[in-house]
Order: structure tokens, then C-alpha cells, then sequence
């Protein structure tokens, strides 16, 4: 790209030294116009100082936007993926993962709105997000530049950061000076750390890493017992009280960080080929995935549960690798959201040190037939021995297979 094609870029912009020399940067290299952008996500952060550190670096107030994305969050991002159930590689939350979207569709709408020709961002050229990002910005406006300094400027170290702060004036935290011991990013699902001391995958994290939980054998000794209700596959309220998406998330957050739940240490191969390792805080999140499995479990069908599960990897790993606004992803979603329109009800759960234990489900829609499956007498309702044709006819194949020599089967 030419320096001179770019004469107005939106900056996804946290206030921090990355972003902030990331800012200064392209006033200095591309002589362009900045606009800055910051995200209210629930990082738990207080967004007024990238406002203020902006506007000391020359950025116009007009082009300075703060936008809190809370609540379009959890119920057009968070809320779709969890009905899919959705865990990447079996095991990960994807919190980090579903912010990008939102991020990158947030900073293009604010691009068509002054008139921007480019966007950027503050990813490495190392990791999954600079992918997210891009493939988001480049599915809803295809013909926007790109800019993404870590692959082209010559910064390639904290020292070299810091030196051109310093050199252009630009404030720098106290702790910022020092190498940060590890990295972290944030939104109301969830808290990733990453990299420094947490490289080694056989050195146990340093508790001070973990910052949204509590260790399990610090939570009460007392279980918490609540109950989620849910409306066709989403949560809507806890304990009887209905909340909005954002506000019932921050409150089973608050509910999981009490008693240590949602930790994950995980070792993950990332989309650029390489694996890393990342501890994951997702305490609200852990206990709406068991609610939201419980709550299926009596009432989608048995085929349409299990051709839902055998789909659920492509969709995390779809999710994960950043084609959130995909025709693939968007198909699925479909079929998930069609799933659900039964998926309404109550759980119940015991939260103990650490453990989502499902003491109890309920639902106006429910398959759960007490009538069939009781050990007493159910007067006629099943036929006990229209099972011996149906295991017949299941064994047959195996029977002519072994009938020809083959035992187990006919291979």
C-alpha cells in the first residue's frame, strides 16, 4: 500500500502503549488523518483515560469514539454461539475469539461514517487476531485498506516501543517500562493471559495470573445454589429475577468468580499454524454452558442433539479462526437457532469449589417422558418386547458377518 492512498484511518484503540505508539505512527508515517476507536466490552476498564491520552496526542474530539458494546455483545454474539455450545479443540470458551467481530464491525460502521479509507489495528503478525480482524473488515467492506503496523514498521521489541514514546512525547505507564510479565486481553465472557512467564507449557501459572476467579480451595466450603431460566436456547434470568443479556452475564461472573469456577490452562493450535499456550478465566460462561446443555437435554430431540453435536467443532473452529460473517457460519447458526425454539425452562445448580454440578431441569417442552422410562409399572406405555425386533434387525448385518467367517462384522 502506498503511504500517500491513505488519507483517513479508524484506529481500534485501547489507550495503551501499543495502540498509543500505533497512533503516533501513522500520524507520522502515512501523514493521515486518525481516528481513534474504543470498545466498552467489559474489560472491567476505565475507558476516560484513552479519551484524554487521544486528544494529547493530537486526535480532533470529533474523531474520538467510545462506544459501550456491552449488551450487543452477549445477546448478538455471545448468545448465538452458545447455542451452538460451542468449545474450541473441546475445551475453550472462545472468548476472545467472539469479541473480534463485533470490534471489527464496529470500527468499519464508524469508518463509513466519516468517511474513512482505512482501518487498523494493534495485532501481531504471530497470532490469530490480525486474521479475525482482517477477514471481518474485509467481508463487510471489501474494498477498505488495511493497515497493520506490527508487519510493517520496524519496532520489533518493548525497548524500541518505549524509545519512540518517549521520543514523540507519549505518556507511558510505570508498568509499562518494565517487561510486562505476561499478556492479557478481556471482555465481559471472559480474561486471557498469554505469553512471557506462561511460554513454558510445563511451568504452572503464577497465581497472579488468574484475576477474574478465586482459587477453588479459597471458595466457600457452603455450595451456591441457583437456578437460570431460559427462553428458546438463551438465559434470561437468575433466581426468578429477569435480567438483560449483559447484566445476567456479569452476574453469573460475579456468582463464578465466588466459588473458582471457569480456569483453563490450555495448550491450542492457533489458524497461523503454531501452538500456544493461554490461561482462560471464563467463570459466567462455565456455568451458562452447563445450564444450556442441561436445558436441551430434555427437551431437543435425540438426532437433532447429536447432529448438532457432531456439527459443534466446525463451528467453534469456524468461529475461531476468525469467519464469524461467513456463509458457512451463518448456516450453521441457522440451524442452531432452529433448534432452539423449544429450548425453554428451568436448571438448577450446585456451585462448589471450582464445579457446575446440574441438580435439577425443567421444562413446559420437556421429552422427558416419566410415563416410559419408570422402573414401576407404566400400565402399557412401552412394549417391553417390541425391543427384541429392533435389536434384531440391528444385528443382523453383524450376524450375516459372522455367519461368512467374519466376526464383528463383515470387513
Amino acid at each position: 500500500m502506498r503511504v500517500k492512498d491513505v488519507k483517513k484511518v479508524v484506529l481500534a484503540y485501547s489507550g495503551g502503549l501499543d495502540t498509543s505508539v500505533i497512533l503516533k505512527w501513522l500520524q507520522t508515517t502515512y501523514q493521515c488523518e486518525v481516528v481513534t476507536f474504543t470498545a466498552d466490552l467489559g474489560q472491567g476498564e476505565e475507558l476516560g483515560p484513552a479519551r484524554d491520552k487521544a486528544l494529547l496526542l493530537g486526535i480532533k474530539p470529533e474523531n474520538i469514539f467510545i462506544r459501550d458494546l456491552r449488551e450487543e455483545f452477549v445477546r448478538d454474539f455471545v448468545f448465538p454461539m452458545f447455542r451452538m455450545n460451542a468449545l474450541y479443540e473441546g475445551q475453550y470458551l472462545l472468548g476472545t475469539s467472539i469479541a473480534r467481530p463485533l470490534i471489527a464491525q464496529e470500527q468499519i460502521r464508524i469508518a463509513e461514517e466519516v468517511g474513512a479509507d482505512a482501518v487498523a489495528h494493534g495485532a501481531t503478525g504471530k497470532g490469530n487476531d490480525q486474521v479475525r480482524f482482517e477477514i471481518g473488515y474485509y467481508a463487510l467492506k471489501p474494498d477498505v485498506k488495511v493497515i497493520a503496523p506490527w508487519r510493517e514498521w520496524d519496532l520489533t521489541s518493548r525497548t524500541a516501543l518505549i524509545a519512540f514514546a518517549e521520543q514523540h512525547q507519549i505518556p507511558i505507564a510505570k508498568d509499562k517500562r518494565g517487561e510486562a510479565p505476561f499478556s492479557v486481553d478481556a471482555n465481559l465472557l471472559h480474561s486471557s493471559s498469554e505469553g512471557k512467564i506462561l511460554e513454558e507449557p510445563w511451568d504452572a501459572p503464577d497465581e497472579m495470573v488468574w484475576q477474574r476467579t478465586i482459587r477453588p480451595e479459597d471458595a466457600p466450603d457452603t455450595p451456591t445454589e441457583i437456578t437460570i431460566e431460559f427462553e428458546r436456547g438463551d438465559a434470561v434470568g437468575i433466581n426468578g429475577e429477569r435480567l438483560s443479556p449483559a447484566m445476567l452475564l456479569t452476574r453469573l461472573n460475579a456468582l463464578g468468580k465466588a466459588n473458582g469456577i471457569g480456569r483453563l490452562d490450555l495448550v491450542e493450535n492457533r489458524f497461523v499454524g503454531m501452538k500456544s499456550r493461554g490461561c482462560y478465566e471464563t467463570p459466567g460462561g462455565t456455568i451458562l454452558y452447563a445450564a444450556h446443555r442441561a436445558i436441551e437435554s430434555i427437551t431437543l430431540d435425540r438426532e437433532a442433539a447429536h447432529l448438532k453435536d457432531s456439527l459443534m467443532p466446525r463451528y467453534a473452529e469456524i468461529v475461531y479462526n476468525g469467519f464469524w460473517f461467513s456463509p458457512e457460519r451463518r448456516m450453521l447458526q441457522a440451524m442452531a437457532d432452529e433448534s432452539q425454539r423449544s429450548v425453554t425452562g428451568m436448571v438448577r445448580l450446585k456451585l462448589y469449589k471450582g464445579n457446575t454440578i446440574v441438580t435439577g431441569r425443567q421444562s413446559p417442552n420437556s421429552l422427558y417422558s416419566m410415563k416410559h422410562v419408570t422402573f414401576e409399572d407404566d400400565q402399557g406405555a412401552y412394549d417391553q418386547f417390541d425391543a427384541q425386533g429392533f435389536i434384531k434387525l440391528n444385528a443382523l448385518r453383524l450376524r450375516l458377518g459372522a455367519m461368512a467367517g467374519r466376526k464383528g462384522g463383515a470387513l
